[in-house]
């Protein structure tokens, strides 16, 4: 659902990545060669020997558009079916090898037209990818039971509860599709289809839709890294050739939405704290010739200070802090919409009377070349970005073959996206947007339907209601008894491991000017791309409590233009250099963070320069800021997940503690705050003394110096002190805490206690300690249990989060409703036993992994980056990798239990559930942990 340029430009280490621009003549070459073997799998090879790593996808050309009305949801479903075992792989799948194979986490996604399976792994585990992905394929199926189908529901309906039913505006998309495709269209209903059809599906019709489309004439399969491709297509051949082919699969038609007549919808939605109008038009599908143009005008219209939605609704109004605007373009159809999230209680008429004032500026005025060239200007960064991935490289290949037949079709996309006109931007949104019908959706606070659009209509949403014991029951430790699929050869022995490899680490170099700032970089020229972060200690810890939110709103401001340049000069200045360049602020620093091509590094460097040392302080960007920042504040209000993370740090660092704080503040200390204030902030804490430059690209350490230099004459150094706060003490007890979100559909569950920093010699070890227990994904036993053995969950995780102070260990998860105290009750017991149980194969399969899994540890940009930050706040050596392996090697079960002993006890921890309390509150008590603390009072009455 993301912008198709992202996905367009996620295709770039394909091309030749030596060209140093992109124009409209240029021919693009793709390193690819594709098979296709008999039974009709197309097959896809790419080799970049940049990393020891291979990625493989299989990607099958089914999705929710294949299913049909009452059976919804199937495609989505099977993308979690396929992970759980197959006949060779056994019971736990690809997820169990993964672990011992140090992969990267196999993972999936399901779209309306397409379902993915993708990993990264060593290149010394190609062989066994290859035949657990021909396993999926060909001998899955007969290990789906009645257990099994019934438990995974509950995990999908988990996930839907978390991604859509308990969130803010989750059911926006629900609404849009119902109302602006007919029923009988196969984009009418969610990817993720109805609880009611999930609950209804039978193992017969499980069987019939994988028989159906998991064949593999609608398959594509992609190696993409340090390949062999004469070895690869051996092992192709020999693990997929004999799965037989399946009956001839018809493409579906093209099919535009439509609407007869614009219509208007509202919903009273119960996490959200401010309106949200949402505007779609139908519009095309996939790869026409409109969807170029189109993804030009939804870019210029919204994207920038300059944009005409932003000028009218945020600049001359002050509606909103910003608009959006986007092209959600699929295989069969495509619609743009328009979504504002307006300031609270903002009537949503003025919203809809701002976006048509915008519309008709743009009418009278047109897109000028300069602008149309800037918005293409990024897109030769953006196409670079991805090139550090083999994971990207082959989704696109992928993605290309599944919907055209050829994945070399980068080239005429590419081309058809450089080719489009000012022309064609306007007559795209003739012909899509003006004076045409739309569906229009008006999400709500409670209690505010007048804050909706005038005459609109109530949406039709399902709500589920929380019932203790509505699921049914079953038992997944049932072994499947199924007769196994016959073979040519003997698939149930796991081939072996490739060569070994050697892991390699990269070269670092460090300096430091003379006014202070440390320099810390790594020489790296697969792509002509430099990525930089400039960091300044301090952050939030520089606050004081009745300032809370400074750091915050002074790193955002720094965004807002500079002394000689206007916000929008200074956006178009940074776009005409195809760079990014932005400033955040966390806990503990303020970071400007940039990507740029190499060739415009020195341009994109002077103007960090400029935003860091001359900043603008506008002072009507600065109340823009602070209307945006209370907004989120509301909106955290009532979001499940902000609210337990608000509250959880509360009770692990204690109210007088800084690090407890929200990093955005609260709405009081924010409207509080002054420009002078900023201004303070600014000047006593930006200093090279408490900063460093991390660079990671294609540049050297010679020219990263060269640039840097006039900061000694320009950047005046100056003494920080950072506050050292108090460290947390792990409780004495456990204590039970609930904050109360009615009608909650899940809980969200946060349980910890202050552990370790990352510079404490017993951090690294605890991690190890950790990944059997949370930190290891599928391999972890609290995914095992709550998720792969009772269905209570869709996703849960345990980690240590110590930076230069000490950081809690914590277990989070959302889980349904009616199982808070089930949840909780299986935690507190695996917490318990985990000391005593970890075994033999435990440990093995930590070493394993962990030690494997280093062959892609930096493979990306953002991986070295992450490195130099590691090196560079806490001391560690370059080759620090190779110090925690030594101390994987040496692990013992021993050592385990006392980790475990010392950091995760259960009796030492604090619990929180952020919940439905009418109906949660009091069966916490059963936890054993005593008498559950409510945090917050409702409006609503809470049942005794």
């Amino acid at each position: 659902m993301k912008k198709f340029l992202v996905a367009l430009l996620a295709i770039s280490s394909l091309i030749n990545c030596k060209s140093s621009s992109i124009d409209k003549s240029s021919d693009l070459s793709i390193n690819y060669k594709k098979i296709t073997l008999d039974n009709g799998l197309d097959v896809i090879f790419h080799v970049d020997k940049s990393d020891p790593v291979v990625a493989v996808e299989l990607m099958v050309h089914v999705g929710s558009a294949r299913e049909v009305e009452g059976r919804t949801g199937f495609a989505h479903l099977f993308e979690h079916l396929l992970f759980l075992e197959s006949e060779n792989l056994g019971k736990g799948g690809l997820d169990k090898m993964t672990a011992r194979i140090g992969g990267s986490g196999a993972n999936g996604s399901t779209s309306r037209d397409r379902t993915n399976y993708l990993q990264t792994v060593p290149k010394d585990a190609l062989e066994k990818m290859i035949w657990a992905e021909a396993d999926k394929l060909g001998w899955f199926i007969n290990t789906v039971t009645d257990p099994v189908l019934a438990k995974e529901k509950q995990v999908v309906k988990n996930e839907k509860r978390q991604s859509y039913d308990n969130r803010p505006y989750g059911h926006n998309q629900y609404v849009i599709g119902k109302n602006l495709y007919p029923k009988n269209h196969p984009y009418n209903w969610e990817v993720i289809g109805s609880l009611e059809d999930l609950q209804n599906a039978t193992l017969d019709d499980v069987k019939t839709f994988f028989k159906k489309w998991y064949v593999p004439n609608n398959a594509t399969l992609v190696l993409s890294g340090d390949i062999d491709i004469e070895q690869a297509t051996k092992w192709v051949y020999k693990y997929f050739d004999e799965i037989p082919k399946g009956n001839e699969i018809p493409a579906l038609d093209k099919r535009p939405g439509t609407v007869p007549e614009t219509k208007f919808l509202y919903y009273e939605d119960n996490f959200a704290r401010v309106p949200q109008l949402t505007m779609v038009w139908p519009t095309v599908e996939l790869y026409h010739p409109d969807s170029y143009a189109l993804e030009v005008l939804a870019e210029y219209l919204t994207s920038g200070k300059s944009a005409p939605m932003n000028q009218v609704l945020v600049d001359d109004l002050k509606l909103t802090s910003n608009t959006t605007m986007y092209n959600y373009i699929s295989e069969l159809a495509g619609q743009t919409q328009v979504i504002v999230r307006a300031f609270n209680g903002v009537k949503l008429d003025a919203v809809k009377n701002g976006i048509e004032k915008a519309f008709a500026k743009f009418e009278a005025e047109g897109i000028s070349d300069k602008d149309l060239n800037r918005i293409k200007a990024a897109q030769e960064t953006n196409f670079y970005s991805s090139l550090s991935s083999v994971l990207g490289k082959g989704t696109r290949l992928a993605s290309y073959n599944t919907y055209t037949g050829n994945p070399g079709f980068v080239t005429q996309d590419i081309k058809n996206t450089l080719a489009v006109t000012k022309e064609d931007v306007m007559n795209v949104y003739n012909k899509y947007i003006k004076n045409k019908n739309y569906i229009a959706t008006s999400f709500v606070p409670k209690n505010s339907a007048d804050l909706a659009l005038s005459n609109s209509i109530l949406a039709d949403v399902v709500e589920e209601k929380i019932v203790i014991g509505a699921e049914e029951n079953f038992d997944p430790k049932i072994v499947a008894e199924y007769p196994k699929t016959p073979s040519k050869i003997n698939r149930s022995v796991e081939p072996p491991y490739g060569n070994s490899l050697e892991l390699t680490v990269p070269e670092v170099y460090q300096d430091s000017l003379q006014n202070g700032l440390q320099i810390f970089g790594i020489e790296n020229d697969e792509v002509p791309l430099v990525r930089f972060n400039l960091t300044i200690d301090g952050g939030q810890l520089l606050e004081s409590m009745d300032k809370l939110g400074l750091a915050n709103l002074t790193a955002n401001l720094l965004n807002k233009g500079t002394k000689n340049k206007t916000v929008a000069q200074l956006e178009e200045e940074i776009q005409d250099l195809g760079a990014n360049i932005s400033v955040r602020s966390d806990t503990e620093n303020i970071t400007i963070s940039g990507t740029t091509l190499t060739k415009n590094y020195d341009k994109t460097i002077a103007l960090v320069k400029e935003m860091l040392l001359q900043p603008r302080f506008d002072e009507t960007e600065f109340e823009l800021l602070k209307k945006a920042t209370i907004a989120n504040l509301r909106q955290q209000e009532a979001n499940p997940n902000s609210v337990a993370a608000n509250v959880y740090n509360e009770l692990i660092y204690g109210k007088d503690n800084i690090r407890s704080k929200n990093t955005l503040g609260t709405i009081a200390s924010v409207q509080a705050i002054t420009i002078e204030d900023v201004k303070e902030f600014y000047n006593k804490n930006m200093s090279p003394s408490v900063a460093k430059m991390l660079v990671v690209g294609d540049i050297s350490k010679e020219k990263v110096l060269t640039s840097l230099a006039n900061l000694n004459d320009d950047w005046t150094s100056k003494e920080v002190l950072i506050p050292v706060n108090e460290t947390p003490k792990m409780p004495t007890k456990p204590m039970v805490y609930f904050y109360d979100i009615p009608n909650a559909k899940q809980s969200v569950l946060q349980f910890g206690a202050p552990a370790l920093a990352a510079t404490d010699a017993d951090f690294y070890p605890a991690s190890v300690m950790n990944y059997i227990l949370g930190g290891g994904g599928f391999a972890s036993r609290l995914t095992q249990e709550l998720r792969e053995g009772k269905g209570y969950t869709y996703g849960i995780r345990s980690n240590f989060s110590g930076t230069k102070a000490v950081g809690p260990f914590t277990i989070s998860s959302g889980v349904r409703s009616n199982v808070t105290l089930e949840s909780a009750q299986l935690i507190k017991k695996i917490l318990e036993e985990y000391p005593t149980t970890f075994s033999d194969t435990d440990l093995e399969t930590t070493k394993s992994f962990l030690i494997k899994s280093n062959a892609r540890a930096f493979e990306t940009a953002g991986a070295k980056l992450n490195m130099l930050s590691n090196i560079s706040d806490f001391g560690w050596k370059p080759d620090y990798v190779k110090d925690r392996e030594k101390v994987v090697k040496n692990m013992t079960k021993e050592r385990i239990a006392a980790l475990a002993n010392q950091y995760v006890n259960p009796n030492k921890m604090i619990w929180l559930i952020v919940g439905d309390a009418a109906t949660q509150l009091e069966r916490m008590k059963e936890l054993g942990f005593g008498e559950p603390i409510l945090l917050n009072k409702t409006s609503e009455k809470i049942k005794n």
